[in-house]
Formats: C-alpha cells, sequence, structure tokens
C-alpha cells in the first residue's frame, strides 16, 4: 500500500516528466529500468530508492529536493482531512445531520444560530 510520501514523490515525478515533454518509455530508458517501473512510482505503487530517485532528478534535469516540494504542506492537508473523515464516522455526528435536514427550513435555521451561539459563548472569557 502507497504512503502519502510515495504518492507525493510519484505526483512530483509525472508532473516533472510531462513539463519536460518525456513518455514514460522515454523516461525509464535514461534511466535503464522499464516504463512499468516508471508507472508503479507515478502512482505510489513503488518506492523509489535514494539511488532511483537520485537518477530520476538527474535524467529530469531537476534537483532531489523538488520531489520533496509541497510535502510538508500536503501532510498538513492529508491529517486535516483524516480528522475531519474521522467525525464524520462518527454515530452521533450522523444522527444529527439526519436530524437536522428532517427539520424545516426556519427550524434549520435557528438551530444553527444556537450552536453558533452556544460555540462563540465557550470562547468567551469566564467573567471572575
Amino acid at each position: 500500500m502507497a504512503t502519502d510520501i510515495d504518492l507525493h514523490l510519484g505526483r512530483r515525478l509525472r508532473r516533472r516528466r510531462r513539463l519536460l515533454g518525456l513518455t514514460q518509455q522515454q523516461l525509464a530508458l535514461q534511466v535503464g529500468i522499464r516504463f512499468q517501473q516508471i508507472q508503479k512510482y507515478e502512482c505510489g505503487a513503488n518506492r523509489i530508492s535514494a539511488a532511483r530517485l537520485w537518477q530520476l532528478a538527474e535524467a529530469l534535469e531537476t534537483p532531489v529536493n523538488y520531489f520533496y516540494d509541497g510535502l510538508a504542506e500536503a501532510m498538513e492537508r492529508q491529517e486535516t482531512a483524516n480528522g475531519a473523515g474521522e467525525m464524520f464516522s462518527r454515530k452521533e455526528t450522523l444522527d444529527l445531520i439526519q436530524a437536522y435536514y428532517q427539520l424545516g427550513e426556519r427550524p434549520r435555521r435557528r438551530l444553527l444560530d444556537l450552536a453558533k451561539s452556544l460555540h462563540a459563548e465557550g470562547d468567551a472569557p469566564a467573567n471572575a
């Protein structure tokens, strides 16, 4: 199973190859492998070793760190998405959404306003 890092490197590999107008076959010939291996790298099915990454960077006329550009941001976005996915997988969240949409428009707006006001009260400093 591909990791997020493998997928990111594969996307960067594909982007650079296409930017240079190379086919998978042409790149594979430059590096001395079969085009199927390039396909597997690009989809994240196979990991790219450090030595192979160096060869690919040379063939694509780019520094090795090009492949890692944007990785930290991509990992943060993935963590955020996983957190939201976890929240929506809870039964109480699904029950709340279902009940919300069974209400008419006016009660839905009032319930939303109530939820927002409760959240705002939770953020306000307590009076001593």
